[in-house]
């Protein structure tokens, strides 16, 4: 019986650590490592989020098993990325909306380097004249747009986030003055449960509709 279990135990630790662990579906392999920095490089403008914020986004689409994920203000298409990861974990679809076309040439590059278009849609245009033209609702919406737009984004998308869905606003420590009516009515809203987390200094407001 000590020959069995000696040798079972020799197996474990030859076994190589991939077949020991399998490589999840929504894995940072090093290709998408390395789109994520140099988005991050070339980010003079300091739109990305940090990586500490969009691996929380990532967790958050995942744990949440969210299906359909709405992005507003997708920049360069980091946080984009970091949805779509999530989302191959949830079976989820990712739309990106980008006013700025520069911007949104880049997101659309930049996901297409990632290898995630089978879950990211990016979409130019005004996300209040986009919204409207998407179908169905969103079980998680992430919000990075301009900040005085943020109560106004936040009644226009409400009504179509599901119940038991999920409303993710960026920079809301750091730039909390700009957006002091989104904050008022999240952190008072009789169907929503709001917090506010801070995995890098810029803070996100995470509310969750009960109702």
């Amino acid at each position: 019986m000590r020959f069995v279990a000696g040798c079972a135990i020799c197996l474990l630790l030859t076994v190589s650590p991939d077949a020991q662990v399998p490589r999840p579906t929504g894995a940072v392999t090093p290709p998408i490592e390395s789109v994520l920095r140099a988005i991050k490089g070339a980010d003079k403008g300091l739109l990305a989020v940090s990586e500490e914020d969009g691996r929380f986004l990532r967790v958050l689409v995942a744990t949440r098993g969210a299906k359909s994920i709405l992005e507003i203000g997708a920049a360069s298409g980091y946080s984009g990325i970091w949805l779509g990861l999530g989302a191959r974990e949830s079976g989820g679809r990712v739309v990106a909306i980008e006013y700025d076309s520069q911007r949104a040439r880049e997101a659309a590059d930049n996901v297409r380097k990632a290898g995630v278009t089978d879950v990211v849609r990016v979409v130019q245009g005004d996300a209040f004249a986009e919204i409207p033209k998407l179908p169905g609702t969103f079980d998680l919406v992430f919000l990075d747009a301009w900040k005085p737009d943020y109560k106004k984004f936040f009644d226009m998308v409400y009504p179509r986030l599901n119940p038991g869905g999920v409303f993710v606003a960026h920079n809301v420590v750091n730039k909390k003055n700009e957006m002091e009516p989104f904050l008022r009515t999240i952190l008072t809203h009789p169907s929503l449960y709001t917090t506010i987390v801070s995995p890098s200094g810029e803070g996100m407001s995470v509310s969750y509709k009960a109702r």
